[in-house]
């Protein structure tokens, strides 16, 4: 495919992405939204990973949050958010770098992958609630344990940390960096890496007989979801005020990779639907108290691999493509001679 189709189609998802996200306000709340638009984005790391990479990683809530102490922890230290928010990226992107040449150049495979990722959350997990102690500090920013660290300062407008950004302007922020990072994923699967990383995905042994080092783009697309799962931290800590142990959670862990399911693989939009159908499920199921939100969620997924293998994207995707259009019958030159019959069928 030429880059001119592929450059016309990322402008009109983003244009699309964009109106809806404009009106969205108009059925929802700001504050809700918010966080729906952060657990897209948390779901499109992976989805970027597993989707495109074939790399089911168990351990995206490291990463998220990796990025959502990193940020509150700078964010105390520093007194505002403008390198917090960078360092938020940054740090999660360079241990998935590194978590990933470990694993990848230790040709692990995808079980034990798997379990690697998960094992690294669960340490996570441990380990901060462990921290209560007042022994337990990185400057003036305790990590306070099971109860995690609240009060630090939120998103401010850059060099100005008075200026806070809350309710509507931070949605619009949350969907400002949703629609970069869809266009940033959108170009990287488009160039040359991006190719070779799905083709890599298909089959790499014979990616790397082709002269491809698929262990170094198997490690820097993990890294990519890594801080893309960062920024995704960030914007939850920002919004929540307040960061805990349960962002590491299995229960974390395994939410990300049902969003994941349920909206579809191999897609972009698909992660991003998913997490936004559900997340917004559980917001309204948090409502009520006479069915178990965990069950639900789970019967869910069962019906939704049952009759939706390729997930709401592809049922979408499906029925766009049986709607019905006018079909334009190719004209035969005049003069141009029939084609003629197979002697095996004379």
């Amino acid at each position: 495919m030429s880059a001119r189709p592929q450059l016309r189609g990322t402008f009109v998802a983003l244009a699309a992405g964009a109106a809806i996200l404009a009106l969205a306000p108009l059925v929802a709340e700001t504050y809700t939204l918010s966080v729906l638009v952060i657990y897209a984005i948390l779901a499109l790391s992976l989805g970027l990973i597993w989707g495109f990479g074939g790399i089911l990683c168990f351990g995206q809530a490291a990463f998220y949050g990796l990025g959502a102490y990193t940020y509150a922890i700078a964010a105390i230290n520093i007194g505002e958010s403008t390198l917090p928010v960078l360092l938020g990226i940054a740090v999660p992107f360079a241990f998935a770098f590194v978590l990933g040449a470990v694993m990848f150049y230790g040709r692990l495979s995808d079980v034990y992958l798997g379990v690697v990722t998960l094992v690294v959350t669960l340490i996570f997990f441990r380990f901060m609630n462990a921290t209560a102690g007042p022994a337990f500090a990185i400057g003036e920013a305790r990590l306070g344990g099971f109860n995690g660290i609240p009060g630090f300062p939120i998103l401010n407008v850059p060099g100005q940390p008075r200026w806070e950004i809350y309710d509507g302007a931070f949605y619009a922020v949350c969907a400002v960096a949703l629609l970069l990072v869809y266009g940033l994923v959108r170009w990287l699967l488009a160039s040359p890496f991006g190719r070779v990383a799905v083709a890599i995905r298909e089959n790499e042994g014979r990616a790397e007989l082709m002269g491809y080092d698929a262990r170094l783009r198997k490690t820097v697309l993990f890294a990519v979801g890594g801080g893309i799962a960062g920024l995704a931290g960030v914007l939850y800590a920002s919004w929540a005020e307040i960061v805990t142990p349960g962002l590491f959670s299995l229960a974390q862990s395994a939410e990300i990779i049902v969003w994941c399911i349920v909206g579809g693989l191999g897609t972009l939009a698909g992660p991003i639907i998913g997490a936004v159908v559900l997340g917004y499920a559980k917001f309204l199921l948090g409502q009520q108290s006479v069915i178990d939100n965990t069950l639900i969620l789970g019967a869910i997924l069962v019906l939704s691999v049952l009759l939706m293998p390729r997930g709401i994207a592809g049922v979408l995707g499906a029925a766009w493509g049986r709607a019905p259009r006018r079909a334009r019958r190719p004209r035969r030159r005049a003069g141009a001679p029939r084609r003629l019959r197979s002697l095996d069928r004379a």
